[in-house]
């Protein structure tokens, strides 16, 4: 299969997460905050793995380690920057207190997504094996993502199906950014490589700023004790990866 078509199924993939958010119709909302946690641990487990145990090693690779951790850098601040200008937060509660913000989060969204689909394609120029852990790494993210921008555009007063089409809508600019990585990468070789590293930073940004905090929220042990080992079991999905050929 060619690296194009790898890259086009791996983004429709993305893309398609964006209709889980009709899940929240079959479940109460406290047994979803319930799922939505340990989904959050999962996600930023992956993330970090993903970045420390395949991004950053294969950058290194083919870089000096100061290129490939100003990279990482600059990954990081760029995600922090786009949060920063667009006002553009994640809502995993499913609830947010500004009603006009669901536009800003669409935009916000979109251009997030582009971005996926902008590093996807770099995993799959590289090697396919780095192409499909990138992709299981933004899916995982995506999942506990998706469900939450589902209920700021329900809060905001979309319609249920409204809200499933934009998210959608939005969702398939990531197969733009996929084919444009993929073009793109013909014109400027290292185009793919340096995204690699990029993609790291903003995996570390999004796990850090974003996905751990909201489990830090909980105060259980008990409860508390489970996300952890949930978010471990996220960066061991990364690990065991790291055995498999394709």
């Amino acid at each position: 299969m060619s690296t194009l078509l790898w890259i086009i199924l791996a983004t429709i993939f993305v893309s398609l997460i964006a209709f889980i958010g009709i899940i929240t119709l079959f479940f109460k909302e406290k047994l979803l905050k319930k799922i939505l946690l340990f989904l959050i641990a999962l996600s930023a487990g992956a993330l970090m793995g993903g970045a420390f145990l395949h991004l950053i090693p294969e950058a290194i690779e083919e870089f000096t380690s100061e290129t490939v951790f100003i990279s990482v850098l600059l990954g990081f601040v760029l995600f922090f920057l786009i949060e920063k200008i667009l006002h553009w937060r994640h809502c995993h509660e499913g609830e947010c207190p500004i009603h006009t913000f669901a536009y800003i989060n669409l935009f916000g969204d979109s251009v997030h997504n582009f971005l996926d689909g902008l590093i996807i394609a770099s995993g799959f120029i590289i090697d396919i094996k780095l192409g499909i852990i990138t992709t299981l790494a933004i899916a995982l993210h995506e999942i506990p993502q998706e469900i939450g921008d589902f209920g700021v555009l329900v809060y905001a007063g979309f319609k249920k199906m409204k809200a499933l089409l934009f998210n959608f809508l939005t969702a398939l600019t990531a197969i733009l950014g996929g084919l444009i990585g993929f073009f793109l990468s013909n014109y400027t070789s290292n185009l793919a490589m340096f995204l690699v590293p990029f993609a790291a930073g903003g995996f570390i940004y999004i796990a850090a700023s974003d996905l751990i905090p909201e489990i830090r929220k909980e105060t259980q042990i008990k409860k508390s004790a489970l996300v952890f080992i949930t978010f471990i079991i996220g960066i061991l999905i990364m690990y065991a990866l790291k055995f498999i050929s394709v």
